[in-house]
């Protein structure tokens, strides 16, 4: 589509009506207000009204689309119980009507293979499981099937996850928290990359980040001890962690270390890729305790390697994964990325198969997002993108490889933009689950973040409340604001505590 615009008496839920539209157009831009010439070639325009009686919710949408020279016209209209219990929870389900109205209305006119239906969430099955706790089962299963349109597939998927988590989030303790000290520097600069990370080259200055990130680190641990919570785990992303020299990593992580009393039952670093890595720095992070390592080679074709912008080859991959064993580690990460440029099925297929004969402990199988700051997106039309039902069998090949392997799906989530509206999955062995990686995405424990564009987290239990503090994500705002950003987590982690 060339334009599209919504009329609605609700614009306070354009973002919700858009991303549903989305769902079935290509389309970044999405104007409020009527047409002023429509019917124009590559034209939509879609209206949705509320109404209410007391008793229910009433969405009447249309939508009118010219494609091809020809004029086409839907109309759907989505009855709801009202619910006005609280103002919060009624706007939630003012926006539930008419988020299902407008997403059966889109189908109508682009009947297009959707397996979330209108969940535009990237957490799927934290909904599920908050229905869970309010529903029996089965009506929460027949609210995802029936009223949000999710395929029985997807939510045989969600059903596995929280199963596998429910031990995990079970066990979080009031005062339990994670830390995540973020690396935003990477040797290159993926195609499809859209996170703010920079290249760090041969004269690339990291001095003032790493201060930086040490008076960061300091301060959040001051805030833990000061609010009386403990280390629950430790997580060091990126970029690309290993970027840093095996003097720049001894310095960050003994200094991390020292600063929060140690790391918890878990610790992680993203090794990431594999020309970053050698074996003193992997005899490094074996010294401190690191007890699960990603090795991410995204693909195990040479040819999409070069695509994507990746300075390492398939037996660089397959060297290093051997060499991390050889050191000892037990549990390891492999990150593949489904629908990658110039791919195909069997491409996928290959990438599985070399995958499998390493045997690691995690999996993360990931969907091709299309991101509007990637690269990818401003050279969109030098690359063919596979269709939605191809990269879905791309997916299928993934959980199935990872399923032979022994592996379980443990955590999910979902990206705007996202080849065939898919989803990323997480799969581990028996006791190799990543704790942090279900307490980040699941949102059930508090975070201190550390680093460029690093994001913390309180939770409130007991409000069933959650909020969050963004350090910015351009370095030097970054250095600039730590002390400011400090007294913001303090407002929140230990006055916030005192509050309650």
């Amino acid at each position: 589509m060339n334009k599209a615009y919504i009329i609605t008496d609700k614009p306070e839920f354009y973002n919700d009506i858009s991303e549903e539209m989305r769902l079935f157009i290509d389309i970044t831009d999405i104007e409020m207000g009527a047409s002023d010439n429509f019917p124009s070639e590559g034209e939509l325009e879609l209206s949705v009204f509320l109404v209410g009686n007391g008793e229910n919710w009433l969405a009447e949408a249309r939508v009118r689309a010219f494609i091809g020279g020809e004029l086409r016209y839907a109309e759907y209209t989505h009855s709801q119980k009202a619910i006005d219990d609280t103002p919060l929870l009624e706007k939630r389900y003012m926006k539930r009507c008419i988020k299902v109205a407008v997403f059966r209305v889109m189908k109508k006119l682009f009947p297009t293979y959707v397996p979330w239906g209108s969940l535009t969430g990237i957490r799927p099955t934290r909904l599920l499981r908050e229905l869970y706790e309010t529903e029996t089962v089965t009506s929460a299963d027949e609210l995802m099937l029936n009223e949000f349109d999710v395929r029985p597939e997807k939510l045989a998927l969600a059903k596995e996850i929280t199963e596998v988590q429910k031990p995990f989030i079970d066990s979080v303790r009031e005062n339990d928290i994670d830390i995540y000290i973020g690396i935003p520097y990477c040797r290159t600069k993926c195609l499809y990359c859209s996170f703010s990370s920079c290249v760090r080259g041969p004269k690339t200055d990291m001095r003032a980040y790493i201060d930086a990130l040490k008076r960061d680190i300091r301060y959040g641990a001051e805030l833990i001890r000061e609010s009386g919570r403990s280390v629950r785990s430790m997580y060091i992303g990126g970029g690309t962690p290993t970027v840093l020299t095996v003097s720049e990593l001894d310095e960050v992580i003994s200094y991390a270390l020292e600063s929060y009393g140690g790391c918890g039952a878990e610790f992680t670093v993203e090794a990431g890729r594999p020309d970053t890595i050698d074996g003193e720095k992997l005899r490094l992070l074996k010294k401190f305790g690191v007890s699960r390592i990603s090795i991410n080679p995204q693909t195990m074709n040479d040819r999409t390697l070069e695509i994507i912008g990746r300075m390492h080859s398939v037996s660089d991959i397959v060297k290093t994964y051997d060499l991390a064993r050889e050191i000892g580690f037990d549990s390891i990460n492999m990150d593949v990325i489904a629908g990658l440029m110039g791919e195909d099925l069997a491409c996928m297929q290959r990438t599985m198969d070399e995958i499998a004969k390493l045997e690691p402990d995690n999996l993360t199988v990931h969907t091709l997002a299309v991101k509007r700051s990637s690269r990818l997106k401003e050279h969109l039309d030098e690359y063919m993108l596979l269709s939605a039902d191809e990269v879905d069998k791309m997916v299928n090949v993934g959980m199935q490889v990872a399923r032979d392997m022994g592996m379980r799906p443990y955590y999910m989530y979902r990206q705007k933009y996202m080849s065939g509206n898919l989803e990323n999955v997480g799969y581990a062995k028996a006791n190799k689950v990543c704790m942090y990686n279900i307490d980040m995405m699941e949102e059930t424990t508090s975070i201190m973040a550390h680093g460029a564009g690093a994001m913390s987290k309180c939770v409130f239990p007991s409000e069933q409340r959650l909020e969050r503090i963004a350090n910015p994500k351009d370095i030097a705002t970054y250095i600039d604001k730590i002390d400011l950003t400090a007294s913001k987590k303090r407002e929140l982690f230990v006055c916030g505590a005192k509050r309650i």
